[in-house]
């Protein structure tokens, strides 16, 4: 039987994948790369040598692609053979970088005299390779040019070990109970859930586990506190040297490998930092730059968050019985407060949230918005039986196409997350039309009730849709700036947090909600109460984020690595600086942080502030033209979703905005609104 990896058709055979595949496909695959990279080197020029080599990486992408999603998705069977395919397109694509005939070829590309004449995607991708080329040690000599590429190899593995000791931490604990008191104030939904797992692992009674939806229900509900503490600590310590599973899947040594080697590869670069590093490839103009936003944004939401945490420990000595609030208290006592102000809870909100619901009210928001239609076709095989696949129409035809695995499970990466199955790309046999993975973590349902969302977890599907209608709505078909390709990394969260605005207008949420046995809408009062909370403790929640980005810039700014105490040390400042909650002992919240350790926020974390400022200021047009108003959404789908990464994000925000971004919108709908920052360049 041929390998499904070679013969590869748009969307992945998922009925034919098998792991013992991967290893020779991406071997032939790349050797198909060396091939068009030694002919192409023979006759240089944009035809001859970057086409054809995007022709063979092409495929290695789409090879590898549906590796390392059932890798995330399944984990199992296909962590060995990812691993090693992992460890040789690594390889490739170091050796690729530091390739110096192939970087003259760049060179002389835009040495050109009709360069600035050429069509934009190819130049930008021209001027793009030649930064990379310069960042990824072209220019280093002997050990330093060595020394580079082993350590490019060794963090691609490193990466790929604290995600596995993140996720084998997450699976190894449980708790099992037979007593339903001890459950007291789980709302129907967990509880059902956690009667599942129990009887999918055939034990009687209820099974907590560190899932997202199961913690996020223990912590926000459960009225036992010492249940609430028990798996707070068991959350907060995972991968770590303390806890349940102490040392067992420690993260220490492998972030302090991570973090020397950056430090290193910063250094042969001639740079001060990783934090350096990272920046040159961003919007953010320097690493001062980005500190001062953050710390500017920290010095006017500390007083508020600091407030707003006073208020709650005084409801809870008042109300609660708890003269002082500890760490796995804040989320139980919080919700209680949000009650009694405004008579709302994320349970309360939970039937009128059904997940097929949401899903056609945000494909109608989208068709509003852009004149695109999504229709599912169940004949696409998949890796799970609740996965669906859709494809994207506009006009008529078909432009894109995404699957969508929205359910928590056992061996499935927690959180929320897109990822390209292939880009939109003029072929050789044509237009490759760009698809998607869209992955979330929801409850499933349970018995005889469907999914049912919070609207917590409705912002996240919207979050994660705009997410892929940048990488599906690209009008762009050079590969290397398609989608979500070429785009600075602080402006890529733009379309994910500009989408997430449409979850907070009376108008779009009457058509993403309706109650899953009745039909009926979202009643104006709850509505109302919705609305009215809709910025509860989001001083709280702000410090919380600059305190993550904080973390992570400032680790990343110093000139080496760091040990497992010195990271924790560095924390304990940062939360100093700018958290108003208690922390508890066990807390190693860094052994977890697998966005800068095992994703691409690696002193980029600061990426989601920044793109809020962008994103709340590009709906402010929005909200000044009508949330439905089609030329302002067919503004932003041309100057935003369909130019990918061929301009500059600065350039493409302006174009769309008539303005440099302002910070005005962002602090009115967080109610924060006596700051002024300049994010432009300079």
């Amino acid at each position: 039987m041929s390998n499904p990896l070679l013969n590869l058709p748009l969307l992945p055979a998922f009925d034919q994948l098998q792991p013992q595949q991967v290893e020779p496909a991406i071997t032939d695959l790349i050797e198909e790369c060396h091939v068009a990279l030694r002919t192409g080197l023979e006759n240089p020029g944009w035809d001859s040598t970057l086409a054809p080599m995007e022709e063979a990486q092409d495929r290695l992408n789409r090879a590898f692609s549906p590796v390392s999603h059932l890798n995330s998705v399944l984990s199992g069977p296909w962590r060995e053979p990812y691993e090693a395919a992992l460890a040789q397109v690594t390889a490739y694509w170091t050796e690729l970088g530091q390739n110096r005939d192939l970087y003259a070829v760049y060179e002389q590309l835009a040495a050109t005299d009709d360069f600035a004449n050429w069509p934009q995607a190819r130049k930008k991708t021209v001027e793009l390779g030649l930064r990379d080329f310069v960042l990824s040690g072209v220019a280093l000599e002997g050990a330093a040019r060595e020394s580079f590429a082993a350590n490019s190899r060794r963090l691609a593995e490193l990466s790929s070990r604290f995600a596995n000791n993140v996720l084998d931490a997450t699976n190894a604990w449980t708790y099992q109970t037979e007593d339903e008191n001890e459950l007291s104030g789980l709302p129907q939904t967990a509880l059902a859930t956690a009667r599942a797992v129990a009887k999918s692992k055939d034990l009687p009674g209820w099974v907590i586990t560190l899932e997202g939806p199961s913690y996020l229900a223990v912590m926000t509900h459960a009225d036992n506190r010492a249940l609430r503490e028990r798996v707070h600590k068991a959350f907060v310590s995972r991968a770590s040297e303390v806890g349940p599973n102490a040392g067992e899947y420690d993260n220490s040594s492998t972030m302090e490998e991570i973090l020397a080697l950056r430090a290193q590869q910063a250094q042969l670069l001639g740079m001060e930092s990783y934090a350096e590093l990272s920046v040159a490839s961003k919007m953010a103009p320097s690493p001062e730059k980005v500190v001062e936003f953050l710390d500017d944004l920290a010095a006017r939401a500390k007083p508020a968050a600091a407030s707003e945490f006073n208020e709650l420990q005084q409801f809870a000595a008042e109300q609660l019985q708890l003269s002082r609030l500890q760490p796995w208290d804040i989320a139980w006592a919080s919700e209680k407060l949000k009650q009694e102000r405004y008579a709302i809870s994320q349970e309360a909100l939970r039937p009128y949230f059904p997940y097929n619901r949401v899903l056609d009210g945000l494909f109608a928001v989208v068709e509003k918005l852009y004149g695109v239609t999504a229709e599912a076709d169940p004949s696409v095989p998949s890796w799970h039986p609740d996965v669906q696949f859709f494809w994207l129409h506009k006009g008529g035809e078909r432009i894109a196409g995404f699957y969508l695995d929205a359910f928590a499970r056992e061996r499935k990466r927690g959180g929320a997350w897109m990822d390209t199955v292939c880009v939109r790309r003029r072929a050789a046999d044509g237009l490759q039309l760009p698809v998607a993975y869209l992955v979330c973590n929801f409850s499933p349902a349970a018995g005889d009730s469907p999914s049912l969302l919070t609207h917590y977890e409705v912002t996240t599907l919207f979050h994660e849709f705009g997410h892929g209608l940048h990488h599906m709505l690209t009008q762009v078909d050079v590969a290397a700036v398609s989608g979500i390709n070429g785009v600075a990394w602080d402006a890529v969260e733009l379309p994910s947090q500009f989408l997430e605005n449409w979850c907070w207008q009376p108008e779009a949420i009457a058509m993403i909600s309706g109650h899953h046995e009745t039909g009926e809408p979202l009643p104006q009062v709850l509505l109302d109460k919705m609305l009215a909370a809709k910025n509860f403790q989001s001083a709280m929640f702000t410090v919380r984020q600059l305190e993550f980005a904080l973390f992570d810039f400032l680790l990343h700014s110093r000139a080496g690595g760091a040990t497992a105490d010195e990271i924790q040390q560095l924390l304990d400042e940062v939360r100093g600086r700018v958290a108003v909650v208690p922390v508890a002992a066990e807390n190693r919240f860094q052994h977890g942080f697998s966005h800068i350790f095992a994703g691409g926020y690696a002193a980029g974390y600061y990426s989601y502030k920044w793109a809020e400022v962008l994103s709340a200021d590009a709906f402010s047009l929005f909200e000044e033209n009508g949330i439905f108003d089609r030329d302002t959404g067919d503004r932003f789908l041309h100057s935003i979703l369909e130019q990918g990464g061929s301009r500059d994000a600065q350039d493409l925000f302006t174009e769309f905005r008539g303005r440099e971004p302002k910070i005005d919108a962002l602090l009115r709908h967080s109610g924060i609104e006596e700051l002024e920052l300049n994010i432009g360049p300079g």
